[in-house]
């Protein structure tokens, strides 16, 4: 999938010279250092890369969902869906969890992340997966079909995470009966990936990965940016195009 824009010279505005090729893509071999770069770059320190390299080496990787956008063979944007299980009445079902979503500083807010974000929804489609869930801003996911978890019966991994963020979208596979509690990746947990930590009362330990970054994990909406009253993202820390 390619997609063209047009940007001022200093990658600022949109003008009408200068044109930006992006193709977007699956991951190919050899490019794990290269995404790991990207996304530490996006966020501004190590703490998602890591996580994104040890959802790369646990049982919760699904080879060829992740994402990127290539412009003249440069990685700036990057999302991945991982296995997730959702705890129902009847038994536990394999999900999608959409996390993280990273654009590169030099390219966001041009629509790369928004572009990426449908093009990977578009590769899952036949995928048997029945939901994927995310933590993000509303007003940011509302535009790809997501919808608050809690209005369909799907209840939070955490109680740090706001319930405005906690957001799914159920695809062709999900049958009325699957309800229940989302269980992310042990990975997500071993990093205090999940949800908002209180800057007070969290101890050191727990802050320490958030926020050597410069952002509280759980309110990076939009591009990487930093807002007061976003609906908080947890493991979907996002740099959104």
């Amino acid at each position: 999938m390619t997609f063209r824009r047009y940007l001022s010279s200093s990658g600022g505005t949109p003008a009408t010279r200068d044109p930006l090729d992006v193709r977007y893509r699956p991951e190919r071999p050899g490019e794990e250092a290269l995404v790991s770069a990207l996304v530490a770059e996006a966020f501004g320190g190590s703490i998602v890369a890591t996580l994104v390299d040890r959802l790369r080496a646990s049982a919760d990787w699904i080879d060829g969902l992740s994402f990127v956008a290539d412009h003249e063979g440069r990685l700036i944007g990057h999302i991945l869906f991982t296995r997730g299980l959702l705890d129902a009445p009847e038994r536990l079902v394999d999900v999608l969890v959409l996390s993280p979503v990273s654009v590169s500083t030099a390219f966001q807010r041009m629509g790369v992340g928004a572009t990426l974000i449908r093009h990977g929804l578009e590769q899952i489609a036949a995928r048997p997966e029945p939901i994927v869930f995310l933590e993000g801003s509303p007003g940011y996911y509302r535009r790809f079909g997501f919808r608050p978890g809690g209005e369909h019966g799907f209840r939070r991994p955490s109680l740090r995470i706001p319930e405005p963020a906690f957001q799914v979208i159920k695809r062709a596979p999900y049958e009325p009966w699957m309800t229940g509690t989302l269980v992310y990746s042990r990975v997500f947990w071993d990093l205090d990936c999940v949800g908002l930590r209180d800057p007070v009362s969290a101890p050191r330990s727990s802050q320490s990965g958030i926020r050597r970054e410069g952002q509280e994990f759980g309110k990076v909406v939009g591009e990487n940016e930093l807002v007061e009253d976003g609906g908080g993202i947890g493991p979907g820390k996002v740099g959104e195009g």
